[in-house]
């Protein structure tokens, strides 16, 4: 059995992930009312995937025989006041992330839980490609802030977030 502080936290961040997900969905519509296909899509996907973390929390819940909660989430942000403010929005979003993944991978340590240690490894690993992909979109998109089409060019040129690879050491997901 996990420690139960360790469920308390883990319940807490699925909730995280689960406004992660509609945070990253308003800004892929925001993106697609503006035209700009390649972001939108990034954006789109990026919601999938944080609402796909949340399942993964899940699934460890279940696998272990605790029920997770199914958390309510409050409304994202969907004004902006340009094409770069989502993108910071969301590299301090994952940041927080980051943090808080952290955080839990330390309470497993505390209360000696060191299955769902093992379990936050893979998260610790993608807070660190989130960030870096976020970083770099973000530069490029303040250089290009009145040129939109050079941040979708760039993601067309250089591949970003395209369709990658489903990681084999990524948890199993519920549902999946």
């Amino acid at each position: 059995m996990p420690a139960e502080r360790f469920v308390a936290a883990l319940n807490d961040q699925i909730e995280r992930e689960m406004g992660a997900s509609q945070q990253y969905l308003a800004a892929a519509i925001y993106y697609d009312d503006q035209t700009l296909p390649r972001l939108a899509q990034l954006f789109y996907d990026q919601a999938v995937e944080e609402r796909g973390h949340a399942l993964m929390m899940a699934k460890y819940l279940l696998d272990l025989d605790v029920r997770p909660t199914v958390p309510g989430v409050r409304e994202p942000r969907a004004e902006f006041t340009d094409i770069v403010e989502p993108i910071a929005i969301a590299l301090d979003q994952e940041r927080k992330v980051t943090d808080q993944i952290s955080e839990l991978t330390s309470i497993a340590r505390e209360e000696r839980d060191f299955v769902s240690e093992q379990f936050m490894q893979w998260f610790l690993k993608e807070q660190v490609e989130e960030i870096d992909l976020m970083s770099t979109l973000l530069s490029v998109a303040e250089r290009s802030r009145d040129r939109p089409l050079d941040i979708e060019d760039f993601i067309a040129r250089e591949g970003v977030g395209g369709d990658e690879d489903s990681d084999p050491a990524a948890p199993p997901a519920a549902g999946g």
